[in-house]
C-alpha cells in the first residue's frame, strides 16, 4: 500500500517479500488472482514451478493465506511463529540470477546449511555480474549458489574464478 506521498507506510502496511509453496497445477490461477488484485509478485515458473513470491503488506499476505489455503502455503520463520520475511537484497539477487541464467540454472531444492559454507562472493563480470552467493563445487565445477533462506537454493553454471571477488560476510547482510 502506498501513502499519498508515494512512499510506503509504516507498521503492518509496510511491504515485504513472502514465499509460498504452491500445490501442483495451481500457479497460473494464483498468478491470475494476483494480477486481478493488483498484488506485486514473482513466479519463477520457468525454473521452479511450485514457488510464488508476494511483495505486500503483512495484512495482504494474511488475506492471501486465508483465501488460498487450498492452493498454497506460506513459508514460516525458523521458530514457526510467523510468515518468513525475505530480505529485499536476498530477493533481488535471487530474481536476477533466476532471470539471467534460467537456461543453465540447477535447482538444488530446499535451502540447506551446506549451501552457506565456503567463501561468500560477488560476481564481477558476465551475465551474473552483481550476484552474491556462496561458491560450491558441484559436479567438479565451481558454481555460485544463491539461496532464499529457508526456502530454496539454485546453482548457476560454471563461473570463472577471475570473475569472482570474495565479500566480507558482515558487509553482505
Amino acid at each position: 500500500m502506498h501513502t499519498p506521498g508515494g512512499g510506503e507506510s509504516i507498521g503492518f502496511m509496510e511491504k515485504h517479500w513472502y514465499a509460498f509453496k504452491v500445490y501442483y497445477n495451481h500457479v497460473q490461477p494464483l498468478i491470475s488472482d494476483c494480477l486481478e488484485s493488483g498484488l506485486e509478485f514473482f513466479a519463477p515458473t520457468d525454473v521452479i514451478k511450485s514457488l510464488l513470491f508476494l511483495h505486500c503488506s503483512e495484512t495482504d499476505m494474511a488475506h492471501f493465506v486465508v483465501n488460498h489455503h487450498r492452493q498454497a502455503w506460506v513459508y514460516y520463520n525458523t521458530e514457526r511463529t510467523q510468515a518468513a520475511v525475505i530480505p529485499d537484497r536476498e530477493m533481488e539477487v535471487f530474481r536476477f540470477v533466476v532471470t539471467a541464467g534460467r537456461d543453465g540454472l540447477e535447482v538444488l531444492g530446499d535451502d540447506r546449511p551446506e549451501y552457506h559454507e565456503g567463501d561468500r562472493v560477488v560476481v564481477t563480470g558476465g551475465p551474473f555480474k552483481g550476484a552474491e552467493g556462496h561458491i560450491k563445487r558441484i559436479k567438479r565445477d565451481r558454481r555460485l549458489v544463491v539461496t532464499i533462506r529457508g526456502v530454496v537454493a539454485v546453482a548457476t553454471t560454471y563461473i570463472h574464478p577471475s570473475l569472482l571477488r570474495r565479500v566480507d560476510e558482515s558487509m553482505s547482510h
